[in-house]
């Protein structure tokens, strides 16, 4: 009886526990519906109401193609000046792009990296259709307005659920702890020579479970002999190692 209720809870995903005890009675295998439940309990199926439609993660993971997300974060330089950087990734290949850096991060500003966000797309912002991004007010309706001109629609995640923005939200701690954590800041400029460097690294170099351990921009090689000589080299002063095997 529990394998017959649970594959068809499993076969009918809008199908509640009274449902199943009712198709169970016309089996003739009456039971309560109320062992239903305990048996679909005890097995961690949930409700109806959460096993109908799909979760935020199946979400992003089936229309993933066709998904940006874009956040900021905040840089304190040793001189005790706070910086905003603002960064967006296509979700389905991990590519990042670091869209600006300023002190004043205001509204027009915002609208400014969205015009050079679609002109760095080019031929490629036909791919997406969605764009992902936080309750910010400096992200303004004339942010959104420019991005509707290339057919992307908005996405607001909601309020103080950062986890609703996962990805991007993960590089910026990857970023941090990798580098940022890691490394004094001296001033505006210096801010975006470091940020420049690892989001070369992170885009050509750095290996992603979700990608099969490949970089975004690079695919795995093919396989060499395993007696070569592996060299490594340092950027940004050793903060972050590259290693390539040689011939």
């Amino acid at each position: 009886m529990r394998e017959l209720v649970l594959r068809m809870a499993a076969e009918n995903a809008h199908w509640g526990y009274r449902r199943i005890a009712g198709e169970l009675a016309r089996l003739g295998r009456p039971v309560g519906a109320s062992t239903v439940w305990a048996i679909l309990r005890r097995a961690g199926v949930d409700p109806v109401p959460r096993r109908s439609g799909p979760t935020w993660a199946q979400f992003l993971r089936s229309q993933a193609s066709g998904i940006l997300a874009v956040d900021f974060f905040h840089v304190d330089t040793v001189l005790l000046r706070r910086l905003y950087c603002m960064v967006a990734m296509a979700i389905s290949t991990r590519q990042v792009h670091l869209m600006g850096v300023t002190t004043h991060p205001t509204g027009s500003w915002a609208i400014q990296q969205a015009r050079e966000l679609a002109m760095a797309l080019d031929d490629r912002v036909d791919r997406f259709r969605v764009l992902i991004r936080a309750r910010d007010a400096k992200f303004t309706d004339a942010f959104d307005a420019v991005l509707a001109s290339e057919t992307i629609q908005v996405l607001l995640i909601p309020v103080r659920a950062p986890r609703a923005n996962a990805y991007i939200e993960r590089w910026i701690g990857g970023c941090r702890r990798e580098l940022l954590d890691r490394t004094l800041i001296v001033n505006e400029r210096h801010l975006r020579n470091v940020l420049a460097t690892y989001e070369n690294h992170f885009n050509t170099h750095r290996p992603h479970r979700a990608l099969r351990q490949a970089a975004p921009l690079r695919p795995l090689p093919d396989p060499v002999d395993p007696d070569g000589k592996v060299i490594r080299r340092g950027l940004l002063g050793g903060v972050i190692h590259e290693y390539t095997q040689v011939a």
